[in-house]
């Protein structure tokens, strides 16, 4: 297969990439600056010809416009895509001290990013009859109504944004043969998700893998799962 992921240089999307890789697929991984992803390079060292290192700032269509365009002219088809890239703050306090700032660029990496790569990325996707292809969006059970906590506005309201917008690009792919889900990749230790997390990358990566290569089945009409391919609450 060959994938796309966003946010591969740390964290979850640099465990994806890795795991991919050694799984024998081909990943373009993205990074808003190359020169700075240290681990991704290491790893595609490790994995030669199995991890391509492509600069993409997802909130920039300027340049999702310039990597489709690249991965069009080398004949690089697309199997799927992985929107990992996300942000998460104005986590203190509540609504009295929110920061729209905080709310707009939320918004701008965790929605409009996604939405930018889809828009120009998923053209590359091949059609098929299986339903094989896939776009996966790294959602959370933050998006959830039944998981409101009173809190964390930005990062829970632009997930639930994510996974309304994961429901219309499936129905819109679906004539394609392509399907579009949303993940909840559970609580992981990450830089964002912190060190009490009790999921490792690695496990994570791996259920979410399977989703991708279709060895863990999901509904056809169930669209917010988390990495184990189980369904989530709306």
């Amino acid at each position: 297969m060959n994938l796309l992921v966003t946010g591969a240089a740390r964290g979850l999307g640099l465990e994806l990439t890795k795991q991919a890789a050694a799984r024998g697929h081909t990943v373009a991984a993205c990074v808003r600056e190359a020169g700075a992803a240290s681990a991704l390079g290491e790893a595609a060292l490790q994995y030669p010809g199995r991890i391509r290192v492509e600069t993409l700032d997802i909130v920039s269509e300027t340049d999702a416009e310039r990597l489709a365009a690249k991965l069009k002219a080398e004949g690089f088809v697309l199997d799927g895509i992985v929107n990992n890239a996300g942000v998460l703050l104005g986590r203190n306090g509540g609504i009295a001290s929110l920061s729209m700032a905080d709310v707009r660029r939320t918004f701008e990496v965790n929605l409009y990013g996604p939405l930018i790569v889809a828009k120009h990325l998923t053209p590359l996707l091949r059609e098929s009859e299986s339903g094989a292809e896939i776009v996966v969006n790294i959602s959370s059970e933050a998006g959830s109504f039944s998981g409101a906590y009173g809190g964390d506005y930005p990062y829970a309201l632009s997930k639930m944004a994510l996974n309304m917008f994961s429901k219309q690009l499936s129905e819109e792919l679906k004539p394609r043969g392509i399907r579009a889900l949303a993940v909840h990749p559970g609580w992981i230790r990450t830089d964002m998700g912190g060190p009490a997390a009790p999921l490792s990358p690695e496990e994570s990566a791996a259920g979410i893998l399977n989703l991708v290569e279709g060895t863990t089945r999901v509904p056809a009409e169930t669209f917010f799962v988390d990495y184990a391919g189980r369904p989530m609450p709306l």
